[in-house]
């Protein structure tokens, strides 16, 4: 492989934006060459990390490659030797130098097998707050990052993405976010609090102000519990921030979202599902057509189809009339603000189908038609899944309860509470028809949505079964 890797220079690799091809070359300063085989992450025309070999040893590679990268390098390096000092587990530097051809390369000791902290708690973030399999991944993450704030750390890009597990070890990782705000000394507890509210903000609310966790954190950096009730003013804040922050990435071209513009269109994908639903984004008529229709009414037509392997749910916005199409011009689609709640309530935890791509026709800055195209979620809705006149199972009864305390939560109401808007699968109730899904700013607005909800939900049942009093003693009051 090493044989037939091109030799390639820092502009060759910016031109090469998302696609450089692989394998490659680099010459470092000293004269050694280094071959990247594997990308893990991809800054387009910035920064490359990734698996490479250097004198036949493994190592993880940074090259940052922007025109002016130097400043990045040299953080990476200042951050990682920092790390060091303070006794705090990261990666062995092996060479940190110029490339022969323009830019900088960094090179850490290969972890292996090593997992991040944030794909452990993936296989366990549906767990209740406590739980000692998530315990074991959080816990130690507070307590490396109590040792950060001990030795006077910071993390400023911090998530559980850059904590790393390797031989029953917790490594932190990325260098350069880390910054020296008092080296030797610990940091004050305004400035600690602050950014332990940045990783807590991250873990469902449930989570917020967990003891266990606090402990752990506490244990690591040797101080005072932290103030409880102005830690969590402090998670609400980065909370909210972190959301409209996510949101406005789902409408333009980043890491996660492909974005294609032109007069007469515009669409938005998840970039790993790009070629995938390539043809469905060239034809989403096409593939509705090919699919089997559940709806084909006025003002919407519904379609399941099977693209691949995967099964979806294509949902086209129609315009009914020269009025109706006048009167929506102007307005973001039902279909785009349908793909913005569905993304509000995945960061927030709340299930619904994932909403995998927006597509709407334009005429310059004027809405015309619009499609949105989502997993399709074989459950059955609760209306056939529930009976009258019995309570629901345990399970079921849990996941009811759950997802409308996660929305009281988050102060969300649905604006159409019919019980096929629910759906039962695979241990959850995940929420569907997302066109009057609303995230209120106030309590009182949030207080009279939710009576709305709560009354249109109970309506699906007659007044007097077990089921209906079963939720109106147990759902969020009015």
């Amino acid at each position: 492989m090493m044989a037939l890797a091109t030799l390639t220079v820092a502009r060759s690799l910016r031109a090469a934006g998302r696609y450089p091809a692989l394998p490659f070359r680099v010459a470092l300063a000293d004269g050694r060459q280094l071959s990247m085989l594997r990308l893990l992450r991809l800054l387009p025309g910035k920064r490359l990390v990734g698996e490479a070999e250097l004198e036949g040893g493994r190592v993880l590679a940074k090259l940052f490659v922007g025109r002016r990268c130097e400043k990045h390098w040299q953080q990476e390096r200042a951050g990682l030797e920092a790390l060091a000092l303070a006794g705090v587990p990261t990666p062995g530097l092996v060479a940190a130098m110029p490339m022969a051809g323009g830019g900088y390369a960094l090179l850490t000791t290969f972890l292996d097998p090593a997992e991040s902290a944030a794909e452990s708690w993936a296989r366990v973030a549906a767990h209740p707050s406590g739980d000692s399999q998530a315990l074991a991944i959080l816990g130690p993450a507070m307590a490396v990052l109590g040792r950060l704030h001990a030795a006077g750390l910071i993390q400023e890009d911090l998530h559980l993405g850059n904590f790393l597990f390797h031989e029953g070890q917790l490594f932190v990782i990325d260098g350069d976010s880390v910054r020296v705000i008092s080296r030797g000394q610990a940091l004050t507890q305004s400035r600690a609090s602050a950014n332990l509210a940045v990783l807590l903000a991250q873990l469902p609310t449930e989570w917020d102000g967990q003891a266990a966790l606090l402990s752990s954190y506490t244990a690591g950096s040797c101080r005072a519990p932290l103030d409880l009730p102005a830690l969590r003013e402090q998670i609400a804040r980065v909370r909210a921030w972190r959301l409209q922050d996510f949101l406005s990435k789902t409408v333009r071209d980043c890491t996660l979202f492909a974005v294609e513009r032109s007069a007469t269109r515009f669409s938005v994908v998840r970039r790993r599902e790009a070629e995938s639903l390539a043809s469905v984004l060239v034809s989403p008529d096409g593939a509705i057509s090919a699919g089997v229709a559940f709806k084909d009414g006025g003002t919407c037509t519904v379609a399941r189809a099977v693209i691949g392997d995967r099964v979806l749910l294509i949902k086209r916005y129609n315009l009914k009339s020269l009025s109706h199409a006048l009167g929506r011009a102007l307005r973001p689609s039902r279909a785009w603000h349908s793909w913005r709640e569905a993304h509000r309530l995945q960061f927030l935890g709340i299930p619904t189908p994932a909403p995998l791509a927006l597509i709407e026709e334009r005429l310059g800055p004027l809405r015309r038609r619009a499609w949105l195209v989502s997993e399709f979620c074989p459950g059955t809705n609760l209306l056939s899944h529930l009976s009258a006149d019995r309570e629901p199972s345990d399970e079921v009864g849990r996941a009811i309860l759950n997802l409308f305390e996660s929305m009281h939560r988050a102060r969300i109401s649905h604006g159409d509470m019919k019980a096929t808007n629910l759906l039962w699968h695979s241990g959850q109730v995940l929420l569907i028809d997302l066109d009057a899904v609303v995230q209120h700013r106030s309590l009182a607005a949030h207080a009279r949505a939710w009576q709305r909800d709560r009354a249109r939900l109970l309506r699906n049942w007659p007044a007097g079964s077990r089921l209906h009093r079963w939720l109106d003693d147990r759902l969020p009051a009015a």
